[in-house]
């Protein structure tokens, strides 16, 4: 089994009760990073290429109506706790709005993100993983 990034850095996970009254908008904080770096990985792996290149392709991905989707594709597949953490990012009011994006899109974004910073937080990476592998089949799809 893979160490998480937590364990190299000697970082000791957090619990579900401590991550559970981390406030929403600093999961999707973290989250938001998290998935990127993930995203932008892929991207180096399976397309290579110049930095330009690399990171109009990773835009696809990590876009607010990307997760938007990605999100609403997922929902059948979350557990009741992720899915309750999606929704307390989803939720939280938030002081800004990218001007590239749907408000709707962008709330959705932010659940999907809280719940990738939640699951960081507990060192679920293979659960991370899986939720980025399924995210990369559903943005390719469309």
């Amino acid at each position: 089994m893979d160490k998480s990034f937590l364990e190299y850095m000697d970082i000791q996970p957090k619990t579900e009760q401590e991550v559970r009254y981390v406030n929403p908008i600093v999961l999707a904080y973290i989250g938001d990073s998290v998935y990127e770096v993930y995203i932008r990985t892929y991207v180096l792996y399976n397309q290579g290429g110049y930095v330009n290149k690399l990171h109009k392709i990773s835009t696809k991905f990590v876009r607010a109506a990307a997760q938007a989707k990605v999100v609403h594709n997922l929902e059948g597949e979350l557990s009741e706790e992720e899915w309750t953490i999606v929704k307390r990012g989803r939720n939280q009011k938030s002081n800004t709005v990218p001007k590239n994006a749907d408000l709707r899109d962008y709330k959705y974004a932010t659940g999907f993100e809280a719940l990738i910073g939640y699951l960081f937080l507990l060192g679920k990476t293979d659960r991370i993983k899986e939720i980025v592998k399924r995210a990369v089949e559903i943005i390719e799809e469309s």
